[in-house]
Parts: structure tokens; sequence; C-alpha cells
């Protein structure tokens, strides 16, 4: 039997997956999805997700998408990983995930101008003939290189006299912030910039019991009581997915040790097997060094 059908649950509930089923959307969250939505419903362009690692960037980008694609005005292709060797591979993947035909006219593959010319034409059709929102979400995005930077620029030069025709999100950690800044002409036209911070103590907790609430929990008894939740905000400075990590690993505790609820004492033991951890794993390496 697994662990949290031990303690009444239906699901794992802290599992670090970006599950958009498990989003919880605290203020700043829902800020965001909500000014994405308006930019995307007025066609403005390019909008910037910022936020440090475990802030909680792709199931928001998860959430988004969820929410995109139940609209049918909508066309929209997401890239989770936007590593490529060069423009033309990156160009072949955007063709490839808005199952655009790319025709080269002759025997031989296609060229960077071809796929160029295939996706203004599929933008053109979808976006300005067919009146549909053409949307790209790209997580991540710290990866992609100024090469294919420079292609989503040429990209969204492509507009009508009322609307941008392609609707841009990139979702990122910081250091992308500054790489954006030194690209001309882009930074300017980010119609949404949106920086996520890390979750106050209040919000903690009610991450905690909606997670637990959407895994099955229907208990009045909280598993986490006052103590252990201060405890986890001080430890994971409100990081959702160091939340989600010492949570899960809190649950397993108190099902080890026959205990019902998860309070300081539990948090605390396992930041101590943490940081002992941590210490073996620099002393191997320093050794192995």
């Amino acid at each position: 039997m697994s662990y949290y059908k031990i303690i009444g649950l239906d699901k794992e509930p802290f599992s670090t997956s970006p599950d958009p089923e498990f989003f919880y959307q605290s203020m700043e969250h829902k800020s965001a999805l909500y000014r994405l939505r308006i930019a995307i419903e007025l066609r403005r362009g390019l909008s910037l997700v910022l936020g440090d690692v475990g802030t909680g960037k792709t199931t928001l980008s998860r959430k988004l998408s969820q929410l995109l694609s139940e609209d049918r005005g909508l066309v929209i292709a997401m890239v989770l990983n936007p590593i490529y060797e060069s423009e033309k591979q990156f160009l072949a993947d955007l063709a490839e995930r808005f199952h655009i035909v790319v025709d080269s006219g002759n025997e031989s593959a296609p060229t960077l101008l071809d796929y160029m010319k295939a996706i203004e034409r599929f933008l053109f059709e979808k976006g300005v003939q067919e009146d549909k929102t053409v949307v790209l979400l790209i997580d991540e995005s710290q990866k992609l290189s100024e090469p294919c930077m420079e292609i989503l620029r040429t990209l969204l030069n492509y507009e009508t006299n009322e609307y941008k025709i392609l609707q841009l999100i990139l979702m990122g950690q910081m250091e992308l912030l500054p790489r954006i800044s030194r690209i001309n002409n882009l930074w300017d036209r980010i119609a949404v910039k949106y920086f996520i911070n890390p979750l106050e103590e209040e919000e903690v907790r009610e991450l905690i019991n909606f997670r637990l609430h959407m895994a099955g929990y229907v208990s009045r008894h909280p598993l986490f009581n006052d103590a252990a939740v201060r405890a986890v905000y001080n430890h994971t400075q409100g990081y959702p997915r160091k939340i989600a990590m010492l949570c899960h690993d809190a649950l397993e505790y108190i099902v080890m040790h026959n205990r019902e609820t998860v309070d300081r004492e539990v948090v605390h033991d396992l930041i101590q097997r943490e940081m002992k951890a941590v210490q073996a794993f620099r002393y191997v390496s320093q050794a192995a060094g």
C-alpha cells in the first residue's frame, strides 16, 4: 500500500511534477494568469514571466496552457525545453508543433528561408484570414540561444493595424532579463512583464491544505500543525518546489514512525537529516576530487 493511502489520501499530494490539478493559485500566480490572459485576448504580442528556480513557473505554464486549450479560437503550441543546435532546427520544431507543411519547392530539404516563409503564411492565414489567436508558449526561455531570440523578434514583427499576429509568452529564470534587455527593439515590445515571488507564510499554509484536499484528505484533524507550517516556511522561504519536497518527506516520516501529525519536531528532524546528507555529499566530492 502506498504511504499516502495509509493516511487517508487518494493521490500523492506533494509531487514535484507540474500537475495543473495541484496548482495552488497564490495572489502572485492569479495575477500572472489574469494579466497573461488579458494580453492574449487583446493580442498584445510579447509577455514575459520571470522567477527564481522553484517558484512555480512551469506549473503556471501548464495551467495556462490547459486554460487556453479550452478556447477554440486559439491555436497554441508549447515548448518545454528550448535547446536547439541551430535556427533551422528551431524553426523546424515550431513548424512541427503548429502542424505547418513546409514545401522547399524542389527535392532538397527545406531551407531556413523556406521555414520562415511557411511560418509567415501560417500566421497570416490563422491570425488574419481565420481571425484566430496564435499563441506560442516557451518555458525555460533562458535556454534559448541568441539566434533563436532573433527569430522570435522577427516573428513578432508580423502585425495588422490593430494587433500582433503572434502571441509569444516567455517564461524563464531571472538570468533571461539582462539578455532580453540587450536585444534591440525587443525589450520595449514586452506588453506584460511579471516577476513571480516566493509565497508568504499564510500562503504556504494554504498551499499545503489545498494539495492535501486535492489528494482526497477530508479529516478535520490537520496533518500539519501551525508550528510545522511555520518551520516549513522558514526553511523553504516560500518556494513551492522546496515546500512540496519537504512536505512529501514529512508525510512519509509520520507514516514510518506511526504518528498522526506533522509537527515542528518532525520538520526539524528532516531538516537536520538533509543538512547531514549535504555535508556527507560534499565530503565525498572533496575526497574524490
